[in-house]
Parts: structure tokens; C-alpha cells; sequence
């Protein structure tokens, strides 16, 4: 999985982080939603057949255990770093929020598709032949 850092610009009223759909995004966005969690809670916990996902984190720490046909993976998200974490299809991914009051931004590369989703972690060894 890759990482993209973002631009900030910064003064005494605040700070702006600009994204541009077209640059800064490693795929066209078709979808775009927000994940709200609270300290020690998860979400997630499924992988997608053909959705690449791009996480973002808006508020607040969050640790992103991920893993695909080779290797497990556990990073750490935080706002203050502006940095985002490219997930590709066949990756289960299970997001912890670190710290309350977390927003967490996706870009999806596809629309809502029920049929996209793995939510059994057995079924997706079996999908990605790991044993």
C-alpha cells in the first residue's frame, strides 16, 4: 500500500489542506463518505473484490491493521501528519480509532456495490489462497 502526503498552508487564522480530484487522489473518485468513531471502537473489518479505497484521516488518531495475499500491515493515521493510506481491492482492512471524536474521509474508485463486500475473514483467505 502506498502513502500520499498533502499540502498544508498554514497562518495565524488557521490552517488550509487543499485536495485536488484530479492530482492529489492516485484514482477517479466515484464515491466519497465519512467515518465518525469514538476511542477504542473499529470499524471496517471486510475487504472489497474491486473497490480500491483511499482513507483520509479528517479528526483525530487511528491505527489501520490491513493485509492482502502477502503480508500484514498495521500504520497509523493522525490528521496532524496529513497523510493518506491507498487500500487496493482484495486488501481486509480494520480501522481502531485511537483517540474520540475521529473523522475518517474515503474515496472510493466505485459506486456502492453490496456484491463488492468480503465480510467474512475465512472466505477471504480462500479468495486471495492464503491458508
Amino acid at each position: 500500500m502506498k502513502k500520499f502526503e498533502f499540502k498544508k498552508f498554514t497562518k495565524k487564522s488557521g490552517s488550509l489542506i487543499p485536495f485536488s480530484l484530479a492530482k492529489d487522489l492516485p484514482f477517479r473518485s466515484k464515491r466519497i463518505f465519512l467515518i465518525y468513531g469514538k476511542k477504542n471502537f473499529t470499524r471496517g473489518d471486510h475487504a472489497h473484490r474491486k473497490c480500491k479505497q483511499f482513507l483520509v484521516p479528517i479528526m483525530g488518531k487511528m491505527e489501520v491493521k490491513y493485509e492482502n495475499e502477502f503480508k500484514s500491515f498495521s500504520k497509523i493515521l493522525n490528521y496532524k501528519n496529513k497523510k493518506g493510506l491507498l487500500l487496493k481491492p482484495k486488501t481486509w482492512c480494520k480501522i481502531k480509532f485511537k483517540t474520540n471524536n475521529c473523522i475518517l474521509m474515503v474515496f472510493c474508485d466505485r459506486e456502492y456495490e453490496f456484491e463488492d463486500y468480503i465480510e467474512d475473514y475465512k472466505n477471504f483467505l480462500k479468495i486471495v489462497k492464503k491458508k
